[in-house]
């Protein structure tokens, strides 16, 4: 197999290694980095679990090749908490209990930190399209939009906007 080198800015981290061709971006975070953080659900783009933010946008990494994010800035799960403290939308889940099992959690809290980014006061329905792409298959949704309610809320509050 043919090896190339890969260097990217992984939660402001700069890593360089070399990767078969053929590997994903989710293998390469987890295996070659072990940023476990990031859940492999159904390797098709179904789910949603393995959503990292790639130059600042939600990317399934079970369909993005490592080589492709090469000179690219990548955010995980990992680098959400600021000093130990939680991020409002992790904040958000645990008090809205937002998740039950948690596998989709970190796939949600990524593509969710990317909507409030571009859209801070959202409507539910505004909520429930943005996570769209996220399959949880433990609950009804409405405690994960109640969560993302709760940050966005708390982001505004933090931010002087209310």
């Amino acid at each position: 197999m043919s090896e190339h080198e890969v260097t990217l800015t992984i939660n402001g981290e700069s890593v360089t290694r070399s990767v078969e061709a053929r590997t994903l971006l989710v293998h390469f975070i987890r295996e070659d980095l072990s940023l476990t953080g990031t859940h492999i659900g159904c390797d098709t783009t179904s789910c949603g679990a393995c959503t990292v933010l790639v130059c600042g946008k939600p990317v399934k990494s079970c369909t993005m090749f490592a080589v492709q994010a090469d000179g690219a800035e990548v955010e995980t799960i990992e680098s959400v908490a600021v000093g130990g403290a939680l991020h409002p939308l992790q904040e958000g889940f645990w008090e809205k209990h937002g998740l039950q099992c948690g596998y989709c959690t970190p796939g949600m809290i990524m593509t969710a930190k990317n909507f409030l980014a571009n859209n801070p006061n959202p409507t539910e329905d505004e909520i429930r399209r943005g996570i769209s792409g996220n399959l949880c298959r433990c609950t009804g949704y409405n405690k994960i939009v109640e969560a993302i309610q709760y940050a966005a809320e708390k982001i505004q509050a933090d931010a002087g906007g209310e």
